[in-house]
């Protein structure tokens, strides 16, 4: 069965730098679609990236576009989100997500991992 693992959160300071890692069990990474979604304190949880399965064509939204890459290695089963220029905005805890298709509306999305904390902070 399907399971999604988060690491690599943690603290660092405004224009700094982090990679995020998901590790997937089960189906492969080409059966799925693969997000990043975050959620911050009182705030819905926002779709922010997504690579999809064949393809490997990326998605982004406007919020994190130019400043975070989403990237898989397939061989491990593995997707990275390297998050650049971090801002004080982007403290939030991570997920990343599984689905049929690529989409940044989390409604779609089949299974989640269980976060990892990010903290931007001086």
């Amino acid at each position: 069965q399907l399971q999604l693992v988060e690491s690599g959160g943690g603290l660092v300071q405004p224009g700094g730098s982090l990679r995020l890692s998901c590790t997937v069990s089960g189906l492969t990474l080409r059966y799925w679609s693969i997000h990043w979604f975050r959620q911050a304190p009182g705030k819905e949880r926002e779709g922010l990236s997504c690579i999809r399965k064949n393809s490997g064509s990326t998605l982004y939204a406007d919020s994190v576009k130019g400043r975070f890459t989403i990237s898989k290695n397939s061989a491990e089963n593995t997707v990275y989100l390297q998050m650049n220029s971090l801002k004080p905005g982007d403290t939030a805890v991570y997920y990343c997500a599984a689905a049929i298709q690529c989409s940044l509306d989390r409604s779609r999305i089949a299974d989640w991992g269980q976060g990892t904390q990010v903290t931007v902070s001086s």
